[in-house]
């Protein structure tokens, strides 16, 4: 498990190995912001000295290769790069410690059907500096996640079934790509199917008349409405505690966010002796 490596190097580096592990991606009600920032000279020179961005790479590494349920947390500790504080460093180590504990989890498949689905959620206004809300998606395989991806939205959504809806087009997106892809590849599926938790946010999606809360989001969105109505895919109302990509969006408890790891094949793997 080349994550596993990775991580371990990392505390090594870090002098962490012997470090406390915790059951959650960040502190529960964690708000980072760039108030946090250095703002004298002695800060900046004392924060040079900290390893941040090597760090937050590693983490990526491992975000990206094999652990989804990290996305959100580092998206958040990435946004201060360029000038990251004490209290960004002390989220960067905590998501360390949650690797730590959580080093045997990986991904399997063959747990369901062979088939392609989506799950989608946003987080309004999650985003302290700037308000704009998180949009977070992952396909599934055969019960195992093969793409999957926490963002900020490129605009401020002024309404939860807004911050929803664009949520839902970026994994329309995505749905439609992975569609073509598997099709080369020469596997047939009758219907692909993109769980969203937010039936206003659905009820949009299949209704083209604008309303007055809606009639603001801009027009590149509503690319999601031909694409239901063309019956590229089909959005499907899940509930909450479904939704395996709840926890691209937000920070989770450590309950909640075993749910969601098992949902999209996520499990514990006896490690090597």
């Amino acid at each position: 498990m080349p994550h596993h490596d990775n991580v371990t190097k990392v505390l090594q580096r870090l002098s962490m190995v012997d470090v406390k592990p915790v059951g959650s991606t960040l502190p529960i009600n964690c708000k980072l912001s760039g108030k946090q920032s250095p703002k004298t000279k002695a800060d900046k020179a004392e924060m040079i000295k900290i390893p941040y961005a090597s760090a937050v790479g590693s983490l990526m590494y491992a975000m990206v290769c094999t652990r989804p349920d990290i996305g959100y947390a580092v998206g958040v500790v990435s946004r201060f790069m360029s000038n990251p504080g004490r209290e960004h460093w002390a989220a960067v180590k905590w998501i360390l410690r949650y690797l730590k504990g959580t080093s045997s989890v990986c991904l399997r498949f063959g747990s369901g059907k062979p088939l392609l689905e989506g799950f989608t959620d946003s987080d309004m206004s999650a985003d302290v500096d700037t308000s704009r809300s998180t949009s977070g998606y992952v396909m599934t395989y055969a019960g195992g996640a093969v793409s999957w991806q926490s963002r900020l939205q490129k605009s401020v959504a002024l309404s939860t079934t807004e911050a929803e809806y664009m949520a839902v087009v970026e994994a329309g997106k995505e749905v439609i790509w992975m569609k073509d892809f598997i099709g080369e590849l020469g596997i047939r599926q009758e219907e692909f199917r993109l769980h969203c938790d937010s039936q206003s946010a659905i009820h949009l999606a299949k209704n083209a008349a604008y309303h007055s809360r809606t009639k603001h989001i801009q027009r590149r969105y509503h690319w999601l409405r031909e694409r239901v109505e063309d019956k590229d895919f089909a959005l499907t109302k899940i509930h909450t505690e479904e939704n395996g990509s709840d926890m691209l969006t937000k920070v989770l408890s450590a309950e909640k966010l075993d749910v969601c790891r098992r949902r999209i094949g996520m499990a514990s793997h006896p490690m090597p002796e």
